[in-house]
């Protein structure tokens, strides 16, 4: 296939990033030296061997830019050199994704968090004063003129939510180079973004040392019990605290036992589908193809989220250990951990969690002598919150843009690289073991019915003691609340966001709503990805939905004509009530946001259109935020 390459070269540094990823070019077909004169006209490989090396593409990239601090014509064009890929389709998957730059960026960038949880923490004025001390920020997307900037000089850019929402005022600080510098900045103040901007040496990463609680119905049992107290690098404190006897458990029982602890629990999936984990599992090993594929999805990217940011620092080895049973129980051979790209605390720690374990034999051949062969990587997103969706998720570990699929066929028997998936959220992983230790029926005997286990909640907005909170199901929001401290003594509760950007809000007198599946979906409302955001009298809601509005505009992937054109038609016209600027006044403009909801709900082939409504929604008819028809 003619590619029909840049004519651009790149430089030692960017060719060394994309060998040391990709390995030496072997012959000048891929970007190496001509060697024999049989070089000069016939490839040693090509066609499956390099079309099999397409997913790739997104890794490359990022190496890419990790070296230099963005994608340049010449790096870019030994990347697709490499791996077989046209210009054209590899700037169509560089331009998708928000990590990526496809413009001049300096080396060191300082990304603010300006989403809700932030904004309800001050973000929105850090901004502003950072703007005036240090400048304009960056822009995510071309402005027209060219574009030269000193690498050396430190720049700032707005960033949606960075899963640090509860140190937040957040930002996150990367340096590229040689050897890379990623820091996650907790509590950030004008004094300590403006040094960063001056050169000044990161921080510690304010990941590490969550706050967390459970209620005392959990006590010291549950998914947080480790953090905090088990040493989150060490592979033998692990063990010391009980690790690896869910797995030795579980080749006792068998696949099929695994699968029908799982089944007896009443697993339900904790990344916001709900779906029953035990029938997901069956479906996938069931499947007469192969090879089988395992995936968790750690791009924890819904604002207001970061309870599997905790399990991944702090229990990276629980992790490992519980995707090492789901491929045991659906036979997959690989496994693949596609986690934010906003996450280095976590990268690093799962990344040392799979290398100890593969040293030590628990990963790869013939695991504690079961004849099970199993092992896993890590693949890093790029800054898409579509990937969340577990079709993109897939299309982004493939190498391409991270657009979801239409349904069926479904990815238990055509997920990825068009083989049986099972894909599980983090946090539905970390439950495995206790069902595989304890049981599935000791396992549903916690929470409800229907909504079995316990739930890890982000508590985070106006609250004293924002953190990751554990309990049955069935608890009330209101005893939730209490676990962290409720809102600043003398302050007023407002509303409380439930679900994150895709859910809705609960006003102030329902805080008695059980925590659980079946009670929040009577109440038209959602558990989500366990968020909860507490809004008091000093946050101007209407800017939070203005936020919300905002994030669906920039997040929507554009494939479909509803979510592509009703994320931004609904921004629009929240802009126009909140500027006074009304067609035909507030009560028409609300109409008009009704209809762009129904058409998005109705039209979107994914979540994320079918939920862009859902928040702007719940404030307009459940808090009546414009019922007396002011515009601000």
């Amino acid at each position: 296939m003619d590619i029909r390459l840049l004519d651009a070269e790149p430089a030692a540094e960017e060719r060394s990033a994309i060998d040391e990823l990709l390995g030496p070019p072997e012959s000048s077909w891929e970007g190496g030296e001509r060697g024999s004169a049989r070089d000069a006209h016939t490839a040693e490989f090509g066609g499956r061997e390099t079309r099999e090396r397409r997913h790739l593409l997104l890794p490359a990239l990022q190496a890419l830019q990790a070296r230099v601090g963005f994608l340049t014509e010449g790096g870019f064009n030994y990347a697709c050199e490499r791996l077989g890929v046209p210009p054209a389709d590899a700037w169509g998957v560089a331009t998708f994704y928000a990590m990526l730059a496809t413009t001049p960026r300096p080396r060191r960038v300082v990304h603010v968090c300006d989403d809700i949880a932030c904004r309800a923490k001050g973000a929105a004025a850090l901004c502003h004063a950072l703007e005036k001390r240090a400048g304009a920020p960056l822009l995510h997307e071309p402005n027209g003129n060219h574009v030269e900037l000193d690498p050396g000089k430190p720049a700032w850019m707005h960033s949606p939510c960075l899963g640090l929402c509860d140190v937040a005022p957040a930002a996150l600080v990367v340096e590229a180079g040689a050897k890379v510098v990623e820091r996650s900045i907790g509590n950030a103040t004008l004094e300590s973004l403006s040094a960063l901007l001056e050169g000044g040496e990161p921080p510690r990463d304010h990941a590490d040392r969550p706050q967390i609680g459970r209620s005392a119905a959990v006590g010291d049992a549950g998914l947080l019990k480790r953090v905090g107290k088990v040493d989150p690098a060490s592979l033998a404190a692990y063990r010391a605290a009980g690790g690896y006897a869910a797995l030795a458990r579980a080749i006792e029982l068998g696949a099929e036992g695994v699968i029908r602890e799982v089944t007896a629990a009443k697993l339900l999936g904790r990344g916001g589908a709900a779906f029953p984990t035990g029938r997901k599992w069956e479906a996938v090993r069931s499947q007469a193809a192969s090879p089988h594929y395992l995936v968790c999805n750690a791009d924890e990217s819904e604002p207001g989220t970061f309870k599997d940011r905790v399990l991944l620092t702090e229990d990276p080895f629980a992790i490992v250990e519980a995707m090492t049973i789901g491929a045991f129980a659906t036979g997959a051979s690989h496994g693949y951990l596609y986690l934010r790209a906003e996450y280095p605390l976590a990268f690093e720690r799962m990344q040392g969690a799979i290398l100890q374990a593969r040293a030590a034999g628990l990963l790869g051949k013939n695991i504690l002598g079961s004849g099970l062969s199993y092992d896993m990587e890590i693949r890093r997103g790029a800054g898409a919150y579509i990937c969340g969706e577990e079709t993109a998720l897939f299309e982004s570990i493939e190498g391409k843009r991270g657009e979801p699929r239409n349904k069926p066929p479904f990815p238990v028997s055509r997920g990825l690289f068009k083989k049986p998936t099972a894909a599980n959220n983090v946090e539905t992983f970390a439950n495995i073991l206790p069902i595989v230790l304890g049981g599935g029926a000791a396992f549903a005997s916690v929470g409800t019915a229907q909504s079995t286990g316990t739930r890890l909640f982000c508590l985070s907005g106006t609250v004293q003691r924002p953190g990751v909170y554990e309990v049955p199901f069935g608890a009330t929001l209101r005893e939730l609340i209490a676990l962290a401290g409720g809102v600043p003594k003398g302050r007023t509760l407002k509303a409380v966001l439930l679900g994150g950007a895709a859910g809705g809000f609960v006003r102030a007198d329902e805080l008695d709503l059980k925590l659980t599946h079946e009670d929040t979906r009577a109440a038209g409302a959602t558990l989500g990805s366990g968020v909860v955001v507490l809004f008091d009298e000093t946050v101007d809601l209407r800017d939070a939905i203005l936020r919300i509005a905002a994030f669906f505009r920039d997040e929507s992937c554009g494939q479909c004509v509803p979510c592509r054109v009703g994320t931004v038609r609904q921004e629009e016209a929240l802009h126009r009530i909140a500027a006074g600027k009304t067609r035909g006044g507030v009560k028409r403009e609300l109409a008009l946001l009704d209809e762009i909801g129904d058409a998005m709900k109705d039209g979107s082939i994914c979540g994320l259109g079918q939920t862009a409504y859902s928040a702007v929604e719940s404030a307009i008819k459940r808090l009546g935020l414009y019922a007396d028809g002011a515009t601000a």
